[in-house]
């Protein structure tokens, strides 16, 4: 049973702690528990129902008549929303269930499902990057439990690279980029993404994966000489240091561009060196690889 703090929900819900704790006093929908310092904390049913309750706050409906709903009734009401993004946010808020409950065949049932009706690269887009970004603090707070963390990742990285063996591109440009994580990154989902961008556009791809000492990376460089290196940082270890990375990365490869997206570039408000250049979104993210071809 995973324990959720007020501000778990606020990440995975979007509706401010203070709103939250607002709802908890003049509603009866929540009941949280309390640590013996008197901190609230939430169960793995509380997460779904709050889950629920938010999206149909945001699609429509007044807190106070959600109140007075049965589950089924929330649950149907869901069902009923017919605006896209409500769509796509409520697969999300599904998988995020289907994460806490280990319900792993449903949570690979779903996100096949959607593959199959909107594509690989919509789904990227429209379920997997937001899911990846609402649960990724859970991560680093060690609020779900590393094994749930695992299972969902390595069906979604088996989708991902799935959807970029698939991949036939009619264009060809001759640029190559060198792909990797460095030592102490291991969640590669975000790098397979990119990978797959650049392989639907035409652009050769030599991926290195995740953990990659920084000599390793500089000997692929000699060798094969790409044109641009590439790297996601998610959620790294506590021994990394982003600063310390940047700068060895300046120095062992000031004659290449380094790009760098991912979570800890769009934090990062120091000077950034040259020959490096931060994607603080995946607009810029995909604005770059436009403007490779």
């Amino acid at each position: 049973m995973n324990a959720f703090t007020i501000k778990d929900l606020e990440n995975l819900t979007g509706i401010k702690a203070h709103t939250i704790r607002i709802w908890e006093q003049r509603y009866s929908f929540l009941k949280p528990q309390r640590t013996d310092t008197n901190i609230r904390y939430y169960n793995n049913e509380e997460l779904k129902q709050i889950l629920n309750i938010s999206l149909l706050n945001k699609y429509g409906y007044k807190i106070s008549h959600i109140d007075r709903m049965s589950e089924t009734e929330i649950s149907d009401k869901i069902m009923t929303l017919n605006n896209a993004l409500a769509q796509q946010e409520r697969v999300i808020n599904d998988l995020i269930q289907q994460m806490v409950d280990l319900n792993i065949e449903s949570f690979e049932a779903n996100l096949a499902e959607y593959i199959r009706l909107r594509g690989i690269e919509k789904t990227i887009n429209q379920i997997i990057f937001p899911f990846m970004e609402r649960i990724g603090v859970l991560w680093i707070t060690g609020h779900i439990n590393p094994a749930q963390e695992h299972l969902v990742s390595n069906i979604i990285r088996q989708k991902l690279i799935v959807g970029t063996e698939g991949v036939v591109s009619h264009l060809k440009i001759d640029k190559t980029g060198l792909l990797f994580l460095p030592e102490g990154e291991f969640h590669e989902i975000g790098l397979l993404f990119i990978q797959y961008l650049l392989k639907s556009r035409g652009i050769s791809v030599l991926y290195l994966g995740a953990n990659v000492p920084i000599d390793d990376v500089e000997y692929i460089i000699k060798v094969k000489k790409p044109d641009f290196l590439y790297t996601h940082l998610t959620s790294v270890s506590h021994g990394f240091s982003f600063d310390r990375f940047i700068s060895q990365a300046s120095k062992k490869f000031e004659n290449i561009p380094l790009i760098i997206s991912g979570r800890l570039a769009m934090a990062y408000e120091k000077k950034i060196p040259a020959k490096m250049n931060f994607k603080r979104s995946l607009q810029e993210v995909t604005e770059f690889i436009a403007t490779l071809s």
